[in-house]
């Protein structure tokens, strides 16, 4: 879940409803061991009943295939689970099996598929137990067959051994579930580029039939001039409400110009009128502009509306960065809030790296209350106006960015660190001390050198494990910066 936070309960802040994760579910064992063994197939069906009412309660849609004994069944639930659009496919090994029913599961759902195998309980009573109870503990006998069996026919194998109540593999089953829904939110995503590149960033150019190619989804190329129109509709008593929001949501700080707070209220509800319009799921912006005019005023008053629109799950990022605003968009989708991030400077004294940005933010995942200060200037940009600051909750965090390759090929990178409290600037940027337990200039040298690019997602919590799970189901590969070591 994503941290609590000081952020208002409000209807203009309720989080924005994703479609849920599509789970489809087939259980299965060998049916030539029910006549032999009476009661056997009762006992796993009862243990496939409370795996699918498990994965129901992990809020999935969830496509129960059934219980099936021989490959003609299995070629129906694998026609079934076809017609379902699943995100991901749960293959429940009951008892041994054989690879041939596993296998046309796996290859013509068109989805990713996890295997589990999840004996009654911890241990047999071994002096009490015949064969039949014995066979319904040796799930994971077929397991090395079928993953020979996907190896030789080009099959990703992932699989979550333990018993129906062991917590730890269910905290596995639910990062692949995780894992899934972060490919359904790219797969099905609408993804917003409005603007035009911050200019000489070459990092952050990034080809957008590739997003599509490799991530899936849609892009959607957006004018400024649409952002216009809308802002221009905004009424005073629109404007008006949205100030009254923004207090609720912020500190605010003497700097904050009545003025400037009006515009970037305006320019706020303007927003959630156009991602509305485009039924967008991340936005990516930035325009430089010129002498004051009404473009350079819409880019700069853009910061308290993408914060919002952050904290309600659909993610900004500024200066055009758009692997970011997908990066942000995983972060969000795994309960990890992630916030726009860039380097800001190292504390030798503390051994602390200081990152943030000057917005958008994540506001769900603010220490305290959200401050918003107001900026005669927006270093390196054109414009003037409302800024936020603040620090990530403190405790364990995770540094993830889409890095990409000579080739064109994404990568997801992540680093795990543990933000500290200590002094912050007060300069309307979003500021972090982050351990990374070691010596801070070795870390940004092994983190510099990891293909990220100028910025990041600041997550909470450790996400690495969740975040390679993610990537395995992309079929993108994952490198971890370990301290000064990118593995």
């Amino acid at each position: 879940m994503v941290a609590a936070s000081a952020v208002p309960s409000s209807a203009a802040l309720e989080r924005i409803t994703r479609r849920r994760t599509r789970v489809g579910l087939v259980s299965g064992g060998l049916g030539a061991y029910w006549p032999q063994f009476p009661g056997l197939l009762e006992q796993l069906q009862e243990s496939a009943a409370f795996v699918t009412r498990r994965l129901e309660s992990m809020g999935c849609e969830v496509t129960d295939a059934g219980f099936v004994s021989d490959p003609v069944e299995a070629a129906g639930a694998a026609e079934v689970l076809r017609r379902a659009d699943c995100d991901i496919i749960v293959t429940f090994l009951t008892t041994y099996l054989t690879s041939s029913m596993v296998l046309p599961i796996a290859q013509r759902s068109g989805s990713p598929v996890l295997l589990i195998d999840l004996q009654p309980a911890e241990a047999m009573d071994h002096s009490t137990f015949d064969t039949g109870k014995w066979l319904a503990y040796c799930g994971q006998c077929p397991l090395p067959e079928v993953a020979n069996v996907f190896r030789r026919s080009g099959i990703p194998f992932r699989s979550v051994s333990g018993h129906l109540r062991d917590e730890n593999a269910w905290t596995r089953i639910g990062r692949w579930i995780n894992a899934a829904g972060v490919r359904a939110a790219l797969r099905h995503g609408r993804h917003g580029l409005m603007g035009h590149l911050y200019p000489g960033m070459l990092d952050v150019s990034t080809d957008m039939t590739l997003v599509s190619a490799q991530l899936g989804g849609h892009m959607e190329v957006i004018e400024f001039d649409d952002l216009r129109v809308r802002v221009a509709a905004v009424t005073d008593q629109q404007a008006a409400a949205r100030v009254e929001l923004a207090r609720e949501v912020f500190q605010l700080d003497d700097s904050v110009d009545a003025e400037d707070f009006d515009w970037a209220a305006r320019v706020s509800v303007g927003l959630d009128r156009l991602v509305e319009d485009f039924a967008l799921d991340s936005l990516a912006y930035y325009h430089r502009g010129l002498d004051g005019e009404l473009h350079e005023r819409l880019g700069a008053g853009m910061i308290l509306g993408a914060s919002l629109l952050t904290a309600r799950g659909l993610p900004v990022a500024g200066e055009y960065e758009l692997r970011t605003s997908l990066a942000m968009l995983v972060a969000d989708t795994i309960g990890a809030g992630g916030s726009f991030t860039e380097l800001q400077a190292l504390n030798f004294r503390d051994g602390v790296v200081e990152m943030g940005h000057d917005g958008p933010a994540h506001l769900a995942i603010s220490s305290t209350d959200p401050l918003l200060r107001g900026l005669g200037v927006y270093h390196g940009k054109r414009g003037w106006g409302v800024s936020v600051e603040f620090d990530v909750t403190h405790g364990p965090v995770t540094t993830f960015g889409l890095g990409q390759e000579a080739d064109g090929t994404f990568v997801f990178i992540a680093s795990e660190g543990e933000v500290v409290p200590g002094p912050l600037l007060a300069i309307g940027n979003t500021t972090s001390r982050v351990d990374f337990g070691v010596d801070p200039g070795e870390w940004t040298d092994a983190w510099s050198a990891s293909g990220i690019g100028h910025h990041w997602a600041l997550c909470t919590g450790h996400r690495a494990k969740d975040l390679r799970a993610a990537a395995d189901l992309l079929g993108l590969p994952f490198r971890l910066v370990d301290g000064t070591e990118v593995l």
